[in-house]
């Protein structure tokens, strides 16, 4: 027998009307949300950031690449991580490419960034087979001034981090192996989404979102979620770390 409990049509059909009510208010709170999130205040930009590309230096306006609106993803892969970018966030990334020609129809560019210098970004973008722009933030203050990356003084003011680095839990313990950077430097990287829109020469930050939420989770986890047994506890491995 299955651990699972079972039972008729009858009584599936009426437990799957009672959580359809659920979802119904979930989609209706969702548009709540995306209403407020339309309505927030644009901050405009005011210094002059300059980033390593794999086309060279350009500056945050140049990334829109002719269209109105950015939006990046912030991969967690700071100068200290020697084996690669964090799992869970090149999982993430795994499933960015096949959006960028609905995205750029829609005025808007795909990018992410990450704090690494620019030669081990590419490097790690040829292993994993992506193709969207990959953008350094290394030696600039822009990460630390939109909030995706802590410099060593700002972590230590994390209550979070600080509990964290006293008992680190073994999933944590694993994580920091696998990006090979003390947990100390690692954690001052944040998964990050941020949005920008750039109007009459002036480049605006829009919003962002930083983990727990639930966005800046792996695109698998959603589906994950919608299969028959809990996959929570599986913790992401990069696409060529798997066993088979």
């Amino acid at each position: 027998m299955p651990a699972h409990a079972t039972g008729t049509r009858e009584e599936y059909q009426a437990a799957r009307d009672e959580l359809a009510k659920l979802e119904a208010e979930q989609a209706t709170r969702n548009e709540e949300i995306v209403a407020k999130r339309r309505e927030l205040p644009w901050m405009p930009i005011e210094k002059d950031y300059e980033f390593d590309t794999e086309d060279g230096k350009k500056t945050l306006s140049e990334l829109f690449d002719g269209r109105s609106q950015l939006l990046a993803y912030n991969i967690m892969y700071g100068p200290d991580y020697t084996l690669g970018a964090c799992p869970g966030c090149t999982s993430l990334a795994d499933g960015l490419d096949g959006t960028i020609v609905h995205l750029n129809h829609a005025d808007v560019t795909l990018i992410c960034f990450s704090r690494a210098p620019i030669d081990e970004l590419m490097a790690y973008k040829k292993r994993m087979g992506w193709e969207f722009p990959y953008v350094s933030t290394y030696n600039t203050e822009f990460p630390f001034d939109l909030g995706l990356a802590l410099t060593e003084e700002q972590a230590k003011q994390v209550p979070e981090i600080q509990e964290m680095l006293a008992d680190p839990p073994a999933f944590l313990q694993d994580w920091s192996r696998q990006v090979g950077a003390e947990l100390k430097d690692g954690l001052r990287e944040a998964p990050t989404w941020i949005a920008f829109a750039q109007e009459n020469d002036t480049v605006y930050l829009t919003y962002s979102v930083t983990a727990p939420d639930p966005f800046v989770a792996p695109y698998f986890s959603f589906l994950l979620d919608r299969a028959p047994k809990d996959g929570s506890a599986m913790f992401a491995r990069r696409k060529d770390e798997y066993p088979d």
